[in-house]
């Protein structure tokens, strides 16, 4: 329970969402961060993403969340709170009810603020809400993340395969992510299948099929901090549209992503600063009229070959 411990005003952020929101809120926090310097930025997240969390240098607590219920904030209300979570007033009452001096939401029913655009990056989106709300500049490809202090259940170099995601209707076949598994083995790279607790039984078929040993499997044997550790040291990182290539993203990682129902324009990596070349490869064949919650795989996600990400990744290697 937050009880207010510091003298210092308060600023509260909103972003108890899944991985890859947390990490696509990264600048718009370090913005918010610039905004009020002399703050204590609170971030409400979620219990999971906590470890995560503290990784981002701008925030100072972490008040553990769940979406769109009342934060357990027993201080006194904020200076500050702002809505990262979505558009309308079911996530703004969640600040809202702070009582804090100040409110930063986008536009709804009650409350004023910027304006929601639906085709617009998840990164830009986030950052032009804190830029047109607070008044300063906001770098969307600060991204980065700190590399955690423990130590990585695997050796440096890795190559990383993700078979899973959240809804079946973005997620590759796992005989597919099996034939680049053992693409990447055959070009001589130590291989690791990595995913939850709940994806133990896909990561050891696509590591049967591509015939790896049991320690190629990293699922459910992974704290949050030490799956962070092995995509920080990765040689390159294979995933779908999931929170795993955002931290590929993070740690500026080579990957290769692929995308079916959500378009890479909205929640794509971005290409960044100081990076030399495509650091990213994106696979997409659809129109994003899919369904990034479907129990069925995408149409257009079924269309990437498994020739066409090895010939993505031979290029990035």
């Amino acid at each position: 329970m937050q009880r207010g411990r510091s003298s210092k005003p308060t600023a509260v952020v909103l972003r108890p969402l899944g991985l890859g929101d947390l990490l696509t809120g990264v600048p718009a926090i370090r913005a918010v961060r610039a905004a009020v310097p002399d703050h204590r930025l609170v971030l409400a997240t979620t219990t999971a993403l906590a470890p995560l969390a503290r990784l981002v240098d701008a925030v100072d607590e972490v008040l553990p969340a769940r979406e769109l219920e009342p934060l357990d904030w027993a201080g006194p209300p904020p200076e500050l709170a702002v809505d990262l979570h979505g558009k309308g007033p079911a996530s703004h009452v969640v600040v809202a009810d702070l009582r804090p001096d100040r409110l930063l939401t986008f536009a709804s029913p009650g409350y004023p603020g910027p304006a929601w655009y639906p085709d617009e990056h998840e990164v830009r989106r986030w950052c032009r809400l804190v830029t047109e709300g607070l008044g300063v500049p906001a770098d969307p490809d600060a991204l980065d993340l700190a590399v955690p202090d423990v130590a990585s259940p695997a050796p440096p170099g890795v190559a990383v395969v993700h078979p899973g995601a959240a809804f079946p209707g973005r997620r590759w076949p796992a005989d597919r992510f099996a034939a680049v598994a053992r693409h990447l083995a055959d070009a001589g790279l130590d291989v690791r299948i990595t995913g939850g607790p709940a994806e133990v039984p896909l990561a050891r078929t696509v590591a049967d099929a591509a015939r790896l040993g049991e320690e190629a499997v990293l699922a459910g044997r992974t704290t949050t901090l030490e799956l962070a550790a092995v995509v920080a040291g990765a040689r390159v990182v294979v995933s779908g549209d999931t929170g795993m290539a955002h931290l590929a993203t993070a740690y500026r990682r080579p990957s290769v992503v692929l995308f079916g129902p959500v378009s890479p324009a909205l929640w794509g990596p971005p290409a960044r600063a100081g990076e030399q070349g495509a650091l990213h490869v994106v696979l997409w064949h659809g129109d994003g009229t899919g369904d990034p919650w479907g129990t069925e795989l995408d149409p257009a996600l079924a269309q990437i070959t498994v020739e066409e990400v090895t010939t993505a990744l031979d290029h990035l290697l």
